[in-house]
């Protein structure tokens, strides 16, 4: 069995403008840790399992060498660009053809491929309890033609996470995986749907994460997705002897294959429709850094609640994020409290910390008035 990994790494993260930038997403800034980019932590987690040669990001036009020059361990030619957005379902066909075409040079049909889908903008740790989950994931889906995923037993109430339904609570466990199937999925809930989701013990937050064969994918996007998966064979054929090339762009040729696909996401295309999904109870601690107050959940603070970083003075001040990334300056803050400060060489971003997720307006705005310049 040849296993593969597929990182999705398209998105540009505007929630953590002015930090992530048109050619500086989310996945290639340093917010979980002041020495990586999430999307080196993604790959070296999966490293363990799956060589760097094996593992393939699937990315925008716009961040095809920005991604190939900050990752110079995954070889160029498969750091691979999506024609068009069309969200995460024609992601991963594009990604199953491409994958199945190269493998099968070597002698691998699609039924002798798994493949994990992973994402780059998530907080997992310790790497070896990941790991080892993913190892069982991957072992049920090689002997067995299901799709999987990864439930994260939750901890609060979160409103911004979609959630799993199982039949059977289950206990945490850091000894175990639990590989049961899936009765439900629901999307993002109300603080009171949330609330009871914590505590009837049988809804896992969906972590976003995938785990199948190629053939299983293949067959199963066909009966839940035909206007996708009916794309599959025509994009694979359209990348025999590509894909070892390193491609300067997106596959002309698959152009008009893609651009039909509705744009639509993996969840409510795929899984939500089949019936052969099964979820996978994590035994690792998951975070998804969707934005600034996540980092709160992640980073040290200081005896005042602050998360500060670079030149940073604070005086009595507390519960504030600042992140100072210039060092022509200093920021300084006086009396000031439930704030996020965000600074760079060229902007500068204030909010109050329960408007993080609006970030986005901000972007919208600047976009709109200054055509794109700052972005």
């Amino acid at each position: 069995m040849k296993r593969t990994a597929v990182i999705m790494a398209g998105g540009t993260g505007e929630r953590f403008w002015p930090l992530s930038r048109k050619h500086r997403p989310k996945q290639l800034l340093y917010l979980t840790n002041e020495n990586k980019m999430m999307l080196e932590e993604a790959i070296e987690r999966i490293s363990s399992i799956i060589a760097p040669e094996d593992i393939f990001i699937i990315t925008s036009v716009t961040l095809l060498e920005p991604i190939r020059r900050a990752i110079p361990v995954i070889p160029a030619e498969n750091i691979v660009a999506e024609p068009l957005k069309r969200n995460t379902a024609p992601c991963l066909a594009l990604a199953a053809a491409f994958i199945a075409e190269r493998y099968s040079g070597m002698g691998f049909e699609p039924k002798d491929i798994s493949i994990s889908v992973l994402t780059a903008d998530h907080s997992i740790h310790p790497k070896e309890a990941f790991a080892a989950t993913v190892l069982s994931i991957l072992e049920y889906v090689e002997t067995n033609p299901v799709l999987a995923t990864i439930g994260v037993i939750p901890n609060r109430p979160e409103t911004g996470y979609g959630y799993i339904e199982i039949e059977k609570r289950i206990e945490k466990s850091v000894s175990e995986t639990h590989i049961i199937p899936v009765m439900k999925f629901h999307e993002k809930p109300d603080y009171a749907t949330a609330l009871h989701f914590v505590k009837d013990g049988r809804h896992l937050w969906n972590s976003g994460m995938f785990f199948w064969r190629c053939d299983t994918f293949e067959a199963s996007m066909l009966k839940c997705l035909p206007e996708v998966g009916n794309g599959i064979s025509k994009m694979r054929e359209k990348y025999k002897r590509q894909t070892a090339k390193t491609l300067d762009s997106y596959l002309e040729s698959a152009f008009e294959i893609f651009e039909k696909f509705p744009n639509i996401s993996i969840d409510y295309g795929l899984m939500e429709k089949a019936d052969n999904v099964v979820v996978a109870s994590a035994s690792f601690e998951w975070d998804d850094i969707g934005s600034f107050d996540s980092l709160e959940r992640i980073r040290t603070k200081d005896s005042a609640g602050n998360i500060s970083q670079g030149n940073v003075i604070l005086t009595d001040s507390s519960n504030s994020i600042i992140i100072n990334s210039s060092d022509k300056m200093i920021v300084s803050l006086l009396g000031m409290e439930d704030v996020v400060v965000i600074t760079t060489e060229d902007a500068v971003m204030i909010c109050p910390k329960n408007r993080v997720q609006e970030v986005r307006k901000s972007v919208d705005s600047v976009r709109n008035k200054f055509e794109g310049k700052w972005l």
